[in-house]
């Protein structure tokens, strides 16, 4: 489980995070919208120990992620892009993050064939599409056979198939019982693929709970995330 609670920050004058609370369970899927600038990205860094909160916890399993001896065993994240070295193979860079975490080389080659990337496993990163560097980033995530998934954007940049076959996988993720934690803009997609909804706005959830609770009254997903942000004074 992701629990979230009472997250405060301040950058310079602005206060980006207020009192954020919510949690994501296992066997589902949530998804975390949000305008750019409302406070995802901020949320996730905090939970994936990048950032430090003013005040408030983010615990991913009833820890910090600072307090895990092996986190790529416990939480898999996907940021901003694959994070792997414009120089380096896809095969070289997911062994050297396995390395990290005392996770077997082998492993390198199991996530590969998972995401669809053996056949370039050998190509450098820099030379990789879009599509194909969140496919790697996914790789790495997975390395640890982790029970907790944090993708941020994870269908941007994928063709058709691909967001067709990144659906499958993030509804199978949760059938196994993982917590997935997701973020995206693409929310036709997010509401064939999620099972619960949190919204944040100006460092602040406006609502969160099952997509049926968060789009009751609404026609689509897309109508109730931007009647909710209205509501919140969002500029666009």
């Amino acid at each position: 489980m992701i629990t979230i609670d009472r997250l405060s920050k301040t950058k310079g004058k602005s206060r980006i995070l207020d009192d954020v609370s919510f949690e994501a369970r296992p066997g589902r899927v949530t998804g975390f919208l949000g305008p750019n600038g409302a406070g995802k990205t901020s949320t996730l860094r905090v939970l994936l120990g990048l950032d430090r909160p003013d005040a408030g916890t983010a615990l991913v399993c009833g820890t910090r992620y600072r307090d895990l001896p092996r986190p790529l065993t416990r939480i898999g994240a996907l940021l901003d892009g694959s994070g792997a070295h414009r120089a380096r193979s896809a095969r070289a860079h997911l062994r050297w993050v396995a390395a990290s975490n005392g996770i077997p080389a082998t492993r390198a080659d199991e996530v590969l064939e998972t995401v669809g990337l053996t056949a370039d496993a050998r190509k450098r990163a820099g030379r990789y599409s879009l599509g194909m560097s969140r496919r790697l980033g996914l790789a790495a995530a997975l390395l640890g056979n982790p029970e907790v998934l944090v993708l941020d954007e994870p269908i941007n940049g994928l063709d058709p198939s691909g967001i067709r076959w990144m659906r499958s996988f993030l509804r199978d993720s949760a059938a196994e019982g993982r917590t997935v934690l997701l973020s995206s803009h693409l929310m036709g997609e997010l509401a064939e693929t999620v099972d619960d909804v949190v919204v944040i706005d100006k460092g602040r959830i406006v609502t969160s709970g099952s997509l049926a609770e968060v789009t009751d009254g609404h026609r689509t997903l897309e109508d109730a995330f931007f009647a909710l942000t209205a509501e919140s004074g969002a500029s666009w």
